[in-house]
């Protein structure tokens, strides 16, 4: 399933139980790996794992059994990681807890022979995802920091082993770069520094939520209308994003040349085929108001978005 739900987790405590399994191995991309870390801690909880990690957000004072992964599919870096995102389609609500070091994976087997197989679809939705996780953590700060120059090599190199992937899925080196690439990216090493945004990842979990679409795609679909919504915000670090990640040349002002950038950004996505809309993943206008009913807000971006700032970039997102 494309999108763990804490049905599945409950199941999933009473087979490992059942079992007295003392290892989770997680043969899958992050919704296998996030599944299994919030199997590892859920399973001898006393209390019931989704009001406890996804309502109360408390950490685990029990028994956790330990994750080992073999990854199958690239992009959300949960082989390196603790978070864990699982779904309630009862409310509509689709959450991640990271999770301490105690719930990372012990190891990570990373093969990129072992991701040949993943259709071209999936394996695009993943290689956004990892674009999205560097820029929700790039476009935050506004300081001098060593942690955006860090990032700005891994969106190149994401960018330059993306085109070759999606003509050659089996070129080694390419997939081995974005695998790599997309482990480094949410690993907590690029966030040092930052105070990170995150809220393209709460709109698109609340879409996910409501349309069990592809996690990467609902990215995709509301990343330029976001990122063109809070640009004025946060105008030095997209500017320094368009000469540093796209080689755009100084415009007539910053906010040409900031705009630039996101056009570069958007036709590298139609270049690899991502979703651009919302409309394309089943969201139609009059869903508009659920999906901000599931969205969490966060405050580490350049703005901390209202309902209707939410309407206006959702509906620039049909």
């Amino acid at each position: 399933m494309p999108n763990p739900t804490i049905d599945k987790l409950y199941e999933g405590c009473e087979r490992l139980k059942a079992a007295k399994a003392d290892l989770i191995l997680a043969v899958g991309g992050g919704s296998v790996i996030d599944y299994a870390k919030a199997l590892s801690v859920s399973a001898y909880s006393k209390e019931d794992p989704w009001q406890k990690y996804y309502i109360e957000f408390k950490e685990p004072d029990n028994k956790i059994v330990p994750v080992g992964c073999i990854l199958t599919m690239v992009g959300t870096g949960s082989e390196m990681n603790g978070g864990a995102v699982i779904t309630n389609p009862k409310v509509n609500l689709k959450i991640g807890h990271v999770f301490g070091e105690e719930v990372y994976p012990k190891f990570a087997i990373l093969n990129p022979k072992y991701t040949y197989t993943v259709p071209m679809y999936q394996m695009v939705a993943g290689i956004f995802d990892t674009m999205s996780h560097i820029m929700e953590q790039y476009f935050s700060g506004e300081d001098d920091n060593t942690s955006d120059y860090i990032m700005e090599g891994l969106m190149r190199s994401l960018i330059h082993s993306s085109r070759i992937a999606v003509k050659n899925q089996e070129d080694y080196e390419a997939r081995s770069n974005i695998m790599w690439t997309a482990t480094w990216a949410l690993n907590t090493l690029v966030a040092k520094g930052k105070s990170t945004d995150w809220e393209v990842h709460m709109i698109g979990q609340a879409i996910g939520a409501l349309t069990n679409a592809t996690h990467g795609m609902t990215l995709s679909a509301v990343s330029i209308a976001y990122y063109k919504y809070i640009m004025l915000y946060g105008l030095p670090k997209f500017v320094k994003f368009a000469k540093n990640v796209f080689n755009i040349q100084p415009q007539e002002s910053n906010e040409a040349t900031a705009l630039a950038g996101l056009k570069a950004l958007e036709e590298w996505m139609k270049e690899i085929n991502v979703v651009l809309n919302i409309s394309e993943l089943g969201v139609k206008k009059d869903m508009i108001e659920d999906v901000i009913r599931s969205t969490l807000i966060m405050s580490g971006g350049y703005k901390t978005l209202n309902h209707d700032d939410l309407v206006k970039i959702l509906e620039a997102s049909l």
